[in-house]
């Protein structure tokens, strides 16, 4: 994006057939007698992908216009030529029919230069009062808008598959881990409720970065505001802005809300990341927890026999692109003095990449947890592996004998050595094995033993209960569905 501040704000845009020497002269004024070199123009050239902010920067030149007619600075009749000339390019655009020159640079000018061969002499009032610097802090804040807007109704969309396969398996049974090793019993929809609350915060973030951006630049000009008696109020309304920027160095060199939009993009990633690692896991031969449908698995060239989770593989992947995106542009911006720089032409491509990386993910991600076939019997089998109620047995030495917890986990580690010895698990001791090592314990004991005995006690707010799942769900449903 070539947002330079040294251009004539009258000069009119010149056609998509000019010449790389009278595109300099028009876009940058009389300071230049000769056009960029060829490497010049290849690197200083943004059309290729801000092209993608046509309906931004359309949008923000209506309001313009209209403010500018409103203020009495152009006639009515010159904002009526323009308007009615935007509204042809944006239909060329989307219909594909319109003619990107390189050498106009950006979408500003290319879509300036084909206002002037539609309407003439009125497309180069339409720049007055305003610079490519503000245009672009303008587009850009509106085209991250309407991602955060698509980002969250994807979210949205995940988060209810994630529940309604929670509610199918609420009382299914699994092992909890940590350190990869089986911990304690859970249940299958407690596991799944896990990453629909995560999807809350990354829509919780979503949420406040937009309120964040939502002021307008517009009318900042390069950098300094400018002498035209123009309402910011006006176009900031007309965008859908809460209002404009209060600072126009601010408004034109800051790009805090492409950063936070890519932080919180980096965060979701990661968290689709973690979920896709589980399925990778609990796929595989070894563990049998899951099986993908066909929709979302691939075969092997050579193994007849492979079905490769390829697609949570990529969405594992995809998360170092997106938190790549965010340091590129961390460090694009570290150095920056005030105000605009060329260096944030580089702000564009990782916003775009991690948007269109992160539609992609969101929509796998839902699609095989949709599609999954959770094999719960082997889940519940695994469960019961590890002595993965060795806690429950702890707990219950506390709470019935009345055992100082340290005390507690030392008769139980002692069990579980007498268990392990035996090849047994804590349940199939009998009574009095237990009570050689504690002459305290009960036959009541076996009441917490084994996982589904586990699972239902855990029925404090948030735990993995049944009954507790359950609740969460339909909370969750109103929280995040309704």
């Amino acid at each position: 994006m070539t947002d330079d501040d040294t251009h004539d704000d009258d000069a009119p845009g010149r056609g998509a057939s000019a010449t790389a020497s009278a595109t300099a002269s028009a876009i940058w004024g009389g300071r230049f007698s000769a056009g960029p070199s060829a490497i010049m123009e290849d690197i200083n050239v943004s059309i290729d992908f801000d092209r993608r902010l046509y309906r931004e920067d359309i949008a923000g030149s209506r309001a313009h216009c209209k403010m500018l007619a409103a203020t009495g600075v152009i006639a009515a009749a010159d904002r009526d030529a323009i308007l009615a000339g935007l509204d042809q390019v944006e239909g060329e655009i989307a219909a594909g029919t319109f003619a990107f020159s390189r050498a106009a640079e950006d979408i500003h000018m290319n879509v300036e230069s084909r206002l002037a061969e539609i309407v003439g002499e009125p497309a180069g009032r339409l720049h007055t009062a305003r610079s490519r610097n503000d245009q672009v802090a303008t587009d850009l804040r509106l085209w991250v808008r309407a991602a955060l807007d698509d980002l969250d109704t994807g979210l949205q969309g995940l988060q209810r598959v994630l529940i309604d396969r929670a509610e199918e398996h609420a009382a299914s049974v699994m092992p909890g881990f940590t350190h990869l090793q089986a911990a304690q019993p859970v249940t299958l929809g407690h596991h799944l409720m896990a990453y629909v609350e995560m999807v809350g915060r990354d829509r919780g973030r979503i949420a406040d970065c937009r309120a964040r951006l939502n002021e307008s630049p517009l009318g900042a000009a390069a950098l300094a505001g400018t002498s035209f008696p123009i309402d910011r109020h006006m176009t900031a309304a007309e965008l859908g802005f809460d209002g404009p920027m209060a600072n126009s160095l601010d408004a034109v060199s800051d790009r805090d809300f492409a950063l936070e939009y890519l932080s919180l993009a980096a965060i979701l990633a990661v968290h689709l990341s973690r979920l896709a690692e589980e399925i990778v896991i609990w796929s595989s031969d070894a563990f049998g927890f899951l099986r993908l449908s066909d929709s979302f698995s691939t075969g092997s060239s050579i193994m007849p026999q492979k079905r490769n989770p390829d697609a949570a593989e990529l969405v594992r992947a995809k998360a170092g692109r997106v938190i790549g995106d965010l340091n590129g542009l961390l460090v694009a911006l570290k150095g920056l003095p005030l105000a605009y720089g060329k260096d944030m032409q580089e702000d564009k491509e990782p916003v775009f990449d991690a948007t269109d990386t992160l539609a992609l993910c969101v929509a796998a991600t839902a699609g095989m947890i949709a599609d999954a076939d959770f094999r719960t019997g082997a889940m519940k089998a695994a469960a019961g592996r590890g002595f993965t109620t060795a806690t429950d047995l702890a707990d219950w030495l506390v709470r019935v004998l009345g055992m100082p917890f340290r005390r507690a986990h030392h008769v139980t580690g002692a069990l579980v050595g007498l268990a392990d010895a035996a090849g047994v698990g804590l349940e199939d001791l009998t009574l009095d094995q237990m009570q050689g090592v504690e002459p305290a314990i009960t036959a009541d004991v076996f009441g917490v033993l084994g996982v589904d005995n586990s699972v239902a006690s855990r029925t404090s707010f948030g735990g993995t209960a049944p009954d507790a799942v359950r609740a969460a769900i339909a909370a969750a449903r109103r929280r995040y569905l309704d």
